[in-house]
């Protein structure tokens, strides 16, 4: 992910559509793998997750998120580095609900959630960890629009194809210039910050709730 971002616009490719699959735009990251890895290896996965994270933040041309299912936990992350955002109509879910299985929400992905949506409504929804339907994501802001599940691609687009029809280089430079707070929110969580998101990872509560979703998973 993180090449095929950085490789496509200087390939000559003047916009990006992230899409994923037909119910799960993205699981966010595999907790049963993470479950088996050292310290070692899980800091070099949540290091690779920061890394794509900041790719689509420090896109130089616009990119689009087309959602055409559930988007949890580090694939709302990813729809939040976007430039905006489409979601497929009906029992879909989007949020933050690392909570929910026993993690610490960063300052830097708190702030990309506040920036889209406020900062009252964004600190209720990430400490409650909480999941919304995609009517709910849509009215609050946290998607741009809504489309059915078939053609979420098709909507991705007709976004971008107006927005590369606006003259190319004012619009790019106004781009970057908005877009500077998310790029700095996400340069700032450094190793430092990346080792104390690990350390809570070992805590008893959160090995507790990673193991009951552990048992949810099987089952």
């Amino acid at each position: 992910l993180v090449n095929a971002i950085r490789s496509a616009p200087a390939n000559g490719a003047r916009g990006l559509i992230l899409s994923g699959g037909e119910k799960v735009f993205s699981g966010g990251l595999d907790v049963p793998y993470l479950m088996s890895l050292d310290k070692e290896g899980l800091l070099r996965c949540w290091s690779r997750f920061f890394d794509a994270a900041r790719a689509l933040a420090n896109s130089p041309v616009p990119v689009a998120a087309a959602i055409a299912g559930h988007n949890p936990a580090g694939g709302c992350v990813l729809a939040l580095c976007c430039d905006y955002r489409v979601m497929a109509h009906g029992p879909f879910r989007i949020g933050l609900n690392e909570t929910q299985v026993g993690l610490i929400v960063p300052k830097a992905i708190q702030y990309l959630m506040r920036r889209v949506i406020g900062a009252q409504r964004a600190e209720r929804l990430i400490v409650a960890g909480a999941m919304i339907e995609s009517a709910h994501a849509h009215e609050i802001g946290l998607v741009d629009v809504l489309s059915d599940p078939a053609h979420v691609v098709e909507t991705a687009k007709v976004w971008l194809d107006a927005t590369l029809a606006l003259p190319s280089s004012p619009m790019l430079a106004t781009r970057k210039i908005a877009r500077a707070d998310i790029v700095h929110a996400l340069n700032s969580f450094d190793n430092a910050d990346l080792e104390l998101f690990i350390s809570g990872w070992y805590s008893e509560d959160s090995q507790a709730a990673l193991q009951a979703l552990m048992s949810k998973l099987k089952k």
